[in-house]
Parts: structure tokens; C-alpha cells; sequence
């Protein structure tokens, strides 16, 4: 009697594989995911599956020739800036985003510029029609002829077109409503269709040299939906970020190996498209307050970019049981950590006290240069006096209340005095280490009590 074949399942969010079915996924935990895998096709004799390089056995890595490494510019200074200094040929690129936050705007736009210096360009969507496309297109502005649009979701004839056109850029919008048949019955979308396009496309930028553009959805957490091999076998993650009320947006690197993570691009949306944002620092401190309370000027580091950003603070008295603690771009814990520093060092009775932290514009920031603000902005709320309108502010703050040094301070006073900002409240040890910069004057600070004195 032969022998059924093995039946496996595996979780539609996250990609965890079991021998039998599953109410609650052990991994992501949420109920009702699992769904069959379906069987592999069997291979037929002779048949191999597709390699990405025509070499079939070892090469010495002496004896390999590295391409040149030339970078196509995409015409936007602010997204070649994120990748690294343009595209590579032959890279899988990963842009994701919330919908409606302008993706396929975007690609839509370097596709345009692409197309203008003379190469062939074949944008492929599977979830709007061509007279979508066409109208906003239309808003953009005027498009080459060698911009193709194909409006298809099987793989297959999308393979076909590819090999009749031969294109030097692909952008597939998106990787969730394409189908392949080789990996079987199951709906766009799934693990298996993700893993099965992502592969192919992989195979097709890696063989032919074609760089491709792949637009992914985010799930509501803000990771990329699908599985987590998706990110793993593209050659570089792009997070297009930003909120719905804001005009400007944010393009983030995840991951590259052509590049540096650290680096982002600022984009402003108007009716005709999305621009760059060349000076983003001047876009950010627009409309700050002349003298309100709870209002500093920060200066981030994004990569090798310096960033001026406005920290906002609003500390009230709570009528709760149980203040209420709230921060927009910054970390929510590390808000926590601050405040009770300053309550235990600083000697300010803020545990009954509701406090809301904002960083305008819509930024996220991560690094810890932006403690030191923090603190100055939650002390200048707390006390209802106005922080200096021309003074800069940054540094590390630790659970002792001393504030520590930060990486590439000359960079950030370059560009506070480059804005006009005549003062500059940095740590004490930095200080010591950096040389004055034309006519701005340098503070130096050892602990909050120093930064509690200049309010």
C-alpha cells in the first residue's frame, strides 16, 4: 500500500510550520492562521530548479572580478542619499509603508527620472487599473516613452513581458497581489505565494542585472506584512514613514548591503508629487513659538545627517488616580526613565502630574542625544518658564542624573550655527573635545542640575 503524503500547515501571518493544525499560532499567537501547505510539484526528469548564476560549482574568491560597483541616481537627492548614493544594478529593493502614505507615488516619480535618462522602465501594478495610474501620472507631470505600465498579477506572463522588453528597472506594485503557479493553490498574499514571487524576482534581478522595485504592505504594528524571509532575501529595506496630517514624510533604511541603515530622506507631499526637502531642519522649526514654555531645539543625528528638531512638553497637574503619560516620536519608556530622574535627582514632584511629549514634524527619534532635551523641555513645562529661543541642546542623560557625551558633536554645532542659533548646551566632557565654531557659544553641562540652573 503506498504511502500517504505528509500534510503540513503553517501560519498565514507569520510563516510558522506544523505537523498538524493549530487553533493559536505558538509564534505570532493569533488564532485561526493556520492553513494547509500545499505539496510541492513533483520535478520532472532532468529538471532542475532555477539557480541564480549560471555557475554550477565552487569558484576560488581570488580569481573572482568585482563589478564596478556604479550607482544609477534616481534623480532625487534625498533618496540616493538613503541608498547609499544611488541604485545598484541588480539589487532587490523593499519599500514599505501605510497605505495611502505615497509609495507608489514615490517609485512613480523615480521611474519618471530613470525613464528620462534614457533607460527602460516597466512599472507593473496588481491593484490599480491603468486609467488610475494614467491620472496620477497626470499630476506628476509629463512622462518619456520608455516608460511601460502592465497591469498584471500572474507571475508568469509577467516573466513573459519581462523577457520580451528587456528592462533595466522593474517596479512591482505589490508583492502581495502577486500569483505564482508554482507554489501551488494557495491565495496572493500567503507565506508560500510571497516566498515563491520573492524568489523569482530575486533570480531575475541577480541573472539579468535588473534592478527591482518591490512595494510591500506594513501590518499595524508597522513591520512589514508577509514572512519574515521577505526581508532576509531582498538586498535592501525601505520604511516610507510619516503622519496622515503632516505633509512631510520620511524614508527610512532597514537594510542595505550597499549602504549605510542610518541614513533618511526627507519629502514633502504637494499636489504635483512628492519633492525633496534639501534643507529639512529650516521645514521643521517653521511655526515654533516665540516664547512659549516647554518648547527646545534639539539636534539629532540621522546617519551622517544632522537634524534640528523641536521637542515639545506639556506637564499639568492630573486629576487621576493614575497620571497619564503620552510621547509622539520619542520612546514612551525612555520619557518614563526621565522623568522619574528628574524626580529623584532633580527634587521635581512630577508624580502627580500628567506629561505629553511631541516631536513636531512627525519624526521618530531613537537615539539617546535627545535625553538632555527631553529633560529641558519637561523642567521649562513644569516650571511654566521659557526655554532660550537661540540655544540648541543635546546630550545623553543617565540614571544618576549626569549627562553624558555624544558622537559627532562638531557636525551638530556646525549646523545649529548654519540656522542662526547663537548658544549651544552640550555635555560637559564634549566640551573639552570640541573646538568653538565661529561665533556660537558653547555651554557646557555635568548633570540635569546644571540644565535646571539655565531655566
Amino acid at each position: 500500500m503506498a504511502k500517504a503524503p505528509a500534510v503540513s500547515f503553517f501560519c498565514t501571518e507569520c510563516g510558522y510550520e506544523a505537523s498538524k493544525w493549530m487553533g493559536q499560532c505558538p509564534s505570532c499567537h493569533n488564532w485561526n492562521t493556520f492553513a494547509e501547505a500545499p505539496s510541492a510539484p513533483k520535478k520532472g526528469p532532468g529538471k532542475k530548479s532555477p539557480s541564480l548564476y549560471s555557475a554550477q560549482s565552487p569558484v576560488k574568491i581570488r580569481e573572482i572580478r568585482p563589478e564596478s560597483g556604479e550607482r544609477v541616481p534616481t534623480g532625487s537627492s534625498e533618496m540616493d542619499t538613503v541608498l547609499g548614493g544611488g541604485i545598484v544594478k541588480g539589487s532587490l529593493i523593499l519599500v514599505g509603508g501605510d497605505p495611502g502614505i505615497g509609495k507608489s507615488t514615490l517609485l512613480l516619480q523615480v521611474c519618471r527620472n530613470l525613464a528620462a535618462s534614457g533607460q527602460k522602465v516597466l512599472y507593473v501594478s496588481g491593484e490599480e487599473s491603468p486609467s488610475q495610474i494614467k491620472l496620477r501620472a497626470d499630476r506628476i507631470g509629463e512622462f518619456p516613452e520608455n516608460l511601460y505600465l502592465l497591469c498584471e498579477t500572474d507571475l508568469g506572463t509577467i516573466e513573459t513581458q519581462i523577457s520580451a522588453l528587456k528592462p533595466d528597472t522593474i517596479v512591482i506594485d505589490s508583492i502581495q497581489t502577486m500569483f505564482s503557479e508554482e507554489a501551488g493553490g494557495v491565495l496572493p498574499g500567503s507565506v508560500t505565494q510571497v516566498r515563491a514571487v520573492t524568489g523569482t524576482l530575486l533570480r531575475i534581478a541577480k541573472g539579468e542585472a535588473v534592478t527591482v522595485f518591490v512595494v510591500g504592505h506594513v501590518t499595524k504594528e508597522g513591520t512589514m506584512a508577509g514572512p519574515r524571509v521577505l526581508e532576509h532575501m531582498v538586498d535592501t529595506v525601505l520604511y516610507f514613514e510619516g503622519e496622515s496630517h503632516s505633509s512631510y514624510r520620511v524614508l527610512r533604511s532597514a537594510k542595505n548591503r550597499f549602504g549605510s541603515t542610518d541614513e533618511i530622506g526627507v519629502f514633502e507631499m504637494r499636489g504635483t508629487g512628492l519633492s525633496d526637502v534639501p534643507n529639512a531642519s529650516a521645514a521643521m522649526l517653521e511655526g515654533r513659538p516665540e516664547k512659549g514654555s516647554g518648547s527646545v531645539v534639539v539636534c539629532s543625528m540621522e546617519g551622517t545627517r544632522p537634524l534640528l528638531l523641536e521637542v515639545q512638553a506639556l506637564v499639568c497637574r492630573s486629576n487621576l488616580g493614575i497620571p497619564r503619560r503620552q510621547a509622539a516620536g520619542y520612546d514612551y519608556n525612555r520619557v518614563n526613565i526621565l522623568m522619574a530622574v528628574l524626580e529623584k535627582r532633580g527634587g521635581l514632584k512630577m508624580s502627580d502630574c500628567d506629561a505629553y511629549i511631541n516631536v513636531t514634524g512627525g519624526i521618530r527619534v531613537r537615539e539617546p542625544a535627545m535625553d538632555l532635551a527631553v529633560c529641558a523641555a519637561i523642567i521649562s513645562s513644569f516650571r511654566n518658564r521659557a526655554f532660550d529661543r537661540d540655544t540648541v541642546i543635546f546630550g545623553e542623560v543617565g540614571l544618576s542624573g549626569e549627562v553624558r557625551n555624544v558622537s559627532m558633536a562638531d557636525k551638530r554645532l556646525a549646523e545649529a550655527e548654519k540656522l542662526g542659533f547663537a548658544r549651544a548646551v552640550i555635555p560637559e566632557g564634549r566640551k573639552k573635545a570640541t573646538a568653538p565654531k565661529g561665533k556660537i557659544e558653547i555651554v557646557g553641562v555635568k548633570s540635569v542640575y546644571d540644565v535646571m540652573d539655565l531655566i
